[in-house]
């Protein structure tokens, strides 16, 4: 027996070499989840002998007798769902399969319920029910951003069927996770493909903007390989955190990409050689986007003729988040013209962005702002004929191409105090991503 399965062995290494690499490499990289396809190794079904065995079976109890044993026996139910903006008492319940008028009550009059749950969208809710549809114990969880804890509602019946309410809080729990795609028509396309959220795709589109144009640049067939961290409540992902190593290989060459922080300083993304890939300015003021209408000539939708198109609109809906793409000082908030809300900031050397249209302003005239601050919202003010973000890059006063502008860079690289504690990272980061990119390259064959 062990030789026939030595020979097997040795057959499945002869005919997929590449797939033993792979499994290899999985192997390796170990603790986080992945999401690629790896080859099984076990014997072929079909060469494995097949006996078929009859024997009869005597219930011990008759069939009668099995149903009213389980009609005597009672059992919980368990329903997870996403809170939605429109939700109410009613239609939340009618998803998690609830059917309880007394707990429907206990809900609506509820201030934690309604201040925690009702109209806030994207929450996990967790509903235990007994085997009637009565709730015994509904669980909401949610984190709010750049946290690191999570909120919990807890809504149970008590022994004597009175319901009672608590919102806790705990920690979060991070872990990591490997997963990688390839590029057929957008990186958005290519991410959903392989289960990674948005938020992270929006970083990596960040991480190489100065490198990679996103809407215009990339090939059928660039792949990408990443490892990012899952922040867990209770066991489960609750929400996905920062990008710690990125592999991005476009047109040919490649990109790569690691989260570091020196002792005393804030983080920062390093090529790994230990070159800083912070740029001066974001490429996007909204979180990776749609193009709607480039930097060049276009037929102005409202006054109908061709006009030189001196910025670039993001297509996005309304309310969604705007950002400053570099430091600087707010020298305008309000509304202007045909650019209905706007927002101008004051950067270095006489440079100046503009963001239009907006539904909502954040922040006053005189206020200083980072790199990356949320300065107001998407909306379709002014000379607009839908929700978008009419964003200006002006130089001197001069409108520039924001996407020429995104390339400049005058951040330091790793300092030589922190050299070797990065070459360590660098190294541990490198094997990490060739063997992603090996397990990818098997999952594709």
């Amino acid at each position: 027996m062990g030789a026939l399965l030595r020979a097997r062995l040795i057959r499945q290494i002869e005919q997929h070499p590449k797939r033993i690499t792979a499994l290899v490499a999985a192997l390796l990289l170990g603790g986080g989840s992945a999401a690629f396809a790896v080859a099984s190794l076990a014997p072929d079904p079909a060469d494995l002998p097949v006996r078929q065995i009859t024997e009869t079976v005597q219930p011990s109890l008759s069939v009668a007798d099995q149903a009213e044993a389980l009609e005597l026996h009672s059992f919980n139910l368990y329903r997870s769902d996403i809170t939605r903006s429109s939700d109410s008492v009613d239609t939340l319940m009618q998803r998690l399969g609830l059917d309880d008028p007394a707990a429907a009550a206990f809900l609506r009059g509820n201030d934690l319920v309604r201040q925690s749950l009702l109209g806030r969208a994207g929450r996990q809710v967790r509903a235990e029910a007994s085997d009637d549809h009565r709730l015994q114990r509904l669980t909401a969880r949610w984190a709010p951003d750049d946290s690191d804890r999570f909120q919990r509602l807890v809504v149970e019946k008590s022994a004597q069927g009175a319901f009672s309410a608590r919102l806790e809080s705990a920690p979060l729990v991070a872990g990591s996770k490997l997963a990688g795609g390839i590029i057929r028509s957008s990186l958005f396309a290519a991410t959903d493909e392989a289960g990674v959220p948005d938020t992270v795709a929006s970083q990596v589109a960040d991480i190489f903007s100065g490198d990679i144009d996103f809407h215009r640049s990339l090939r059928k067939g660039d792949r990408f390989s990443l490892i990012y961290e899952t922040l867990e409540a209770d066991g489960e992902p609750l929400r996905a955190g920062r990008v710690l190593s990125v592999e991005f290989v476009n047109d040919g060459k490649t990109h790569q990409a690691l989260w570091f922080q020196e002792p005393g300083h804030k983080g920062s993304y390093y090529s790994l050689d230990g070159q800083s890939l912070r740029r001066t300015f974001l490429a996007y003021p909204v979180a990776f986007s749609r193009v709607s209408s480039g930097f060049s000539m276009r037929f102005h939708p409202i006054l109908k003729l061709w006009r030189a198109h001196l910025g670039t609109d993001y297509a996005a809906p309304m309310g969604t988040p705007v950002r400053t793409v570099g430091d600087g000082v707010v020298d305008f908030a309000g509304v202007q013209n045909g650019y209905g809300n706007v927002i101008m900031v004051k950067h270095r050397n006489n440079q100046m962005t503009v963001y239009g249209h907006l539904s909502k302003i954040n922040v006053r005239s005189g206020q200083a702002v980072s790199q990356g601050d949320i300065i107001g919202n998407v909306g379709a003010t002014g000379w607009a004929t839908g929700p978008h973000l009419h964003f200006e890059f002006r130089v001197n006063g001069v409108q520039r191409d924001p996407q020429t502008i995104a390339r400049q860079n005058d951040s330091e690289p790793v300092s030589p105090a922190a050299r070797a504690a990065f070459n360590r990272l660098a190294s541990a980061t490198r094997f990490q991503l060739d063997a992603a990119a090996s397990v990818q390259q098997a999952s594709a064959d």
